[in-house]
């Protein structure tokens, strides 16, 4: 008997032992991957000065955000590696080498991201903040550590005054549940506050996503080699050198024509636009028949097939909730792995939840920095100051640690949330779960329609080179009808 319950702690013991070893050396790849990403971005002046003081608070700063960022990148995937290890144990299981991927890994993965999310936001990315814009207090000897009782003492005063906020919002919601629970911080308030950060986060991906699904064709276009039916390139990119050539000696070799003068600045922004046109065109020639022709319009329909099946699924997800109670987002407290699969497709729906997910991520993200509100907040290649990081991470999280929770509530997957993710308190709402799919089924429409009909209507304008008239190409000057009966003329 005794040596059963040792063998039992024993298993139980390097289950632990293994699980750990696992979310250390996942979490290791990712810090050292957004490291590189941080380091591509960030301002080097600022880390390479000759104040050492300044230097070594920037570089712990970096590093905490580089932490966060990790975070960030797990909290996004958090799902897709659940739904794949489901899929992988229904096909192995009972492989030896699967035996690692089990639902307590996957459990304590969840509350890993769940509890270093809350401690970014909460208090990392705030004392990265203070910290490297604190000087010490006054009369004190100067140096880091000085910095460091600046910054902790400005934390604690913002985690009362955010604190006391929650209290009051709580007390206001919950008056009997504030008033019992007023000290029971760790279980009470830390998750309702959590639950309001991703009550924010969830919104602003409800905001973000159908403008950010509307931009990824521009953006996805901007990095393709667009093909044109009746241009020949060697004859346009003669055209654009020699204009190149004109603009470079009227800058260089002009003379001191007060013409000139007054129009130089003008001139080096039309030889910067020309130069660009150029690089473009030259990129054209030596692409491949095929990239040329084939890969713009394949990336276009592939985009379009994935942003139309996202609305699908929303619009299946709505009939659900009026006719099944399932449907609506819950949480769960073990997994179940390897039992059946999420999607009523096997494997091939797994698949296509997983790329839907990234999908909608990536397109959050593009939507993000496109909006007008937060298109400051772009990072730019080496000339990104390390307060415009901090905000960028910040941001970046939120918007990660809610995706488990926009999926779910959105239907794209059918696997119920894990942990403290499935305890927010909006989530049992059937009214806001419902209203917020109609909204994100109506506005990704809405905004797809707009993009794709205009996006059609300006590629055929340049397409058959009626961007090049000397009259200007509007909406409203060309309808879609005489431009199509013009490029069948030219075509004959």
């Amino acid at each position: 008997m005794e040596t059963d319950e040792v063998s039992i702690r024993e298993q139980l013991f390097h289950n632990r032992v293994r699980e750990t070893i696992i979310c250390v050396l996942l979490f290791t790849c990712l810090y050292m991957v957004c490291y590189l990403v941080l380091t591509h971005f960030k301002k080097t002046a600022e880390f390479i000065t000759d104040d050492i003081e300044d230097a070594t608070v920037n570089k712990i700063a970096l590093w905490l955000c580089t932490f966060t960022l990790s975070v960030a990148v797990c909290a996004v995937l958090l799902l897709p590696i659940s739904i794949l290890s489901n899929e992988v144990l229904l096909t192995f299981p009972h492989s030896y080498y699967m035996q690692w991927l089990n639902g307590s890994l996957i459990h304590g993965l969840w509350n890993l991201v769940f509890l270093f999310s809350n401690l970014s936001l909460v208090f990392l990315m705030p004392f990265a903040y203070f910290f490297t814009e604190s000087e010490g207090f006054a009369g004190s000897k100067k140096g880091v550590m000085a910095r460091v009782y600046e910054a902790v003492v400005l934390l604690i005063l913002l985690a009362l005054l955010v604190l006391g906020i929650v209290w009051v919002a709580s007390a206001l919601l919950h008056d009997n549940v504030a008033r019992q629970s007023l000290y029971d911080l760790w279980e009470y308030y830390l998750p309702y506050l959590y639950s309001g950060i991703s009550l924010f986060g969830v919104l602003l991906l409800l905001l973000c996503t159908p403008f950010g699904l509307s931009r990824m064709f521009s953006v996805t276009g901007s990095l393709l080699v667009k093909p044109r039916l009746l241009e020949d390139i060697e004859d346009t990119l003669s055209c654009t050198v020699f204009e190149e050539d004109s603009l470079y000696r009227k800058l260089n070799y002009g003379g001191p024509s007060c013409w000139v003068k007054l129009n130089v600045e003008a001139m080096r922004k039309e030889y910067l636009a020309v130069q660009s046109r150029r690089v473009a065109l030259e990129m054209r020639r030596k692409a491949s028949p095929w990239q040329r022709n084939l890969g713009y319009p394949l990336a276009m329909l592939i985009l379009l097939a994935l942003t139309v099946m996202c609305v699908l699924m929303v619009c299946f997800n709505v009939l659900e909730l009026l006719l099944d109670e399932t449907a609506m987002p819950r949480g769960m407290e073990d997994p179940h792995l390897g039992m059946a699969s999420f999607s009523m497709f096997g494997s091939l729906g797994a698949a296509v939840q997983v790329v839907l997910i990234l999908y909608l991520m990536v397109s959050s993200v593009v939507g993000f920095y496109s909006s007008p509100l937060f298109c400051g907040l772009l990072p730019r290649v080496k000339d990104t100051n390390l307060t415009q990081i901090i905000v960028n991470c910040v941001s970046l999280l939120i918007l990660s640690s809610a995706l488990p929770v926009f999926s779910r509530t959105l239907g794209i997957t059918r696997f119920d949330l894990l942990g403290d993710f499935g305890r927010y308190n909006w989530l049992g709402n059937f009214y806001v779960v419902f209203l917020y799919n109609m909204l994100f089924a109506g506005l990704t429409s809405a905004s797809l329609t707009k993009t794709v009909t205009w996006a059609v209507r300006r590629e055929l304008i340049r397409a058959f080179g009626l961007d090049r008239l000397p009259i200007p190409v509007s909406r409203s000057t060309i309808p879609f009808k005489l431009l199509l009966a013009s490029g069948l003329s030219k075509i004959q």
